[in-house]
């Protein structure tokens, strides 16, 4: 058997990508019979390498502890087969806090904090179709002045980050916060008046 030579984080994320297009694919097969055994073969094979990592995950947590497997998951390739198979030892919450702290250099000048993640009480997502009862991430949004950033880029940027943090979340509802009021130094003030009554 050949060495294994290891893939740098761009060709991970280009064999990702390619895996996408391939089920695409896969599910726009015109033949019923042959997407069926393609999937029929995609299954027990994603069970088999979901229960080697299920099992290398607990080897690491039992001979280094909680914070080797959160080592492990803190590798982008890594984290996301962990997510893919519900074996990532972070919960949704921590995963989109986690994924809001990073997205800040894409803001552009603006901020954003994790409000809250919480179940959905709401109707079905219009665009996803995604049925109500899943957990819905809360997030605040704050613009500053000389943020070069519409807030539909903002938006973006922020909904990217956290469904590839965490894909189990529904939905991703942003509130703009209203900006500071402009608050006027009181010393300010007092030096207007006083300069008024000298003249």
């Amino acid at each position: 058997m050949a060495a294994h030579i290891p893939l740098t984080d761009e060709e991970a994320a280009d064999r990702a990508h390619r895996v996408e297009e391939l089920l695409q694919r896969v599910e726009s097969m015109t033949d019923p019979q042959a997407r069926a055994t393609v999937t029929e073969l995609l299954q027990p094979l994603l069970e088999l390498y979901g229960e080697g990592l299920a099992r290398i995950m607990a080897a690491a947590v039992t001979a280094g502890g909680a914070s080797l497997g959160s080592a492990l998951a803190a590798d982008e390739l890594v984290g996301h087969l962990l997510l893919l198979h519900g074996l990532h030892p972070s919960d949704a919450e921590t995963r989109v806090r986690k994924a809001v702290e990073r997205a800040a250099p894409r803001l552009g000048g603006a901020s954003a904090e994790l409000v809250a993640v919480e179940a959905d009480g709401g109707p079905a997502d219009d665009e996803t179709g995604a049925a109500p009862g899943g957990p819905v991430a809360r997030v605040r949004l704050r613009r500053r002045g000389g943020c070069r950033s519409t807030v539909p880029a903002l938006r973006a940027a922020l909904e990217e980050a956290i469904r590839d943090a965490a894909p189990e979340i529904v939905r991703v509802e942003i509130e703009e916060a209203a900006p500071p009021a402009a608050v006027i130094p009181v010393d300010s003030l007092l030096r207007g008046r006083s300069g008024a009554g000298t003249s």
